[in-house]
């Protein structure tokens, strides 16, 4: 199977660097959390769905269709046939995209979204998310783990929002991912952590740039390419 899985906490770049590794490579990036988002969104425009049983929501994403389509070089998401990869970033989703992804028979329907895709694609595809080396490309024959200090992530993540940051916002922020990330480490359905054969990449005082690289490199050496 041709997937480089990156995994790693909130903010630690992982879209990004996935997205610009693909590039690199001339290979397909999917964003994992799309999917989740996806589906999030359906539910909410839906007749009151996000409080719905398990197998409604699955049988509404069924049903619409929520589905990956190949656009560009990347995966986007769409609902009923509608592109909703700008739609699904907003804060309506974002506050309850959490709880749908934490469902059992949720996460088994995108991890099967995922893996019909990977294995679609001719070149190969670039995966990033939380839980992609472990759980759902096991196999894979390059998984890279993102780390980088909450600091770090919080500075990326209130720069990205073109606004002036202070000392104090920062490590408010820097509390809060590093709320996230116990969450997510502790969580009982998949929770974050590294897959014991993944490669850690700390990148608190790495570039975009030098991240991509560093991954590029060693998917040249370990798939030849």
């Amino acid at each position: 199977m041709r997937v480089i899985a990156i995994d790693g906490p909130a903010a630690s770049g992982k879209s990004s660097t996935a997205a610009g590794v693909a590039r690199a490579l001339g290979w397909a990036h999917l964003d994992s959390g799309a999917l989740y988002r996806a589906i999030t969104l359906a539910a909410l425009d839906g007749p009151d769905e996000v409080g719905a049983s398990p197998q409604r929501l699955v049988a509404l994403a069924q049903a619409l269709p929520v589905r990956l389509v190949l656009r560009g070089g990347a995966y986007r998401p769409e609902v009923a046939g509608v592109d909703v990869g700008e739609a699904i970033r907003g804060e309506r989703v974002t506050a309850h995209v959490s709880a749908v992804a934490a469902i059992p028979a949720v996460r088994d329907w995108v991890n099967a979204r995922q893996r019909e895709a990977a294995t679609s694609h001719p070149q190969g595809v670039v995966v990033d998310g939380r839980d992609i080396g472990t759980v759902v490309f096991p196999e894979a024959p390059l998984k890279v783990f993102l780390t980088a200090s909450p600091e770090a992530r919080a500075a990326r993540r209130l720069a990205q929002r073109g606004t002036a940051v202070s000392a104090a916002e920062v490590a408010r922020e820097a509390q809060a991912l590093a709320a996230r990330d116990r969450a997510d480490a502790s969580r009982a359905v998949a929770p974050l952590r590294a897959a014991r054969d993944a490669v850690q990449l700390d990148t608190t005082t790495l570039s975009f740039d030098e991240q991509v690289r560093r991954v590029v490199a060693l998917a040249h050496e370990r798939l030849g390419d």
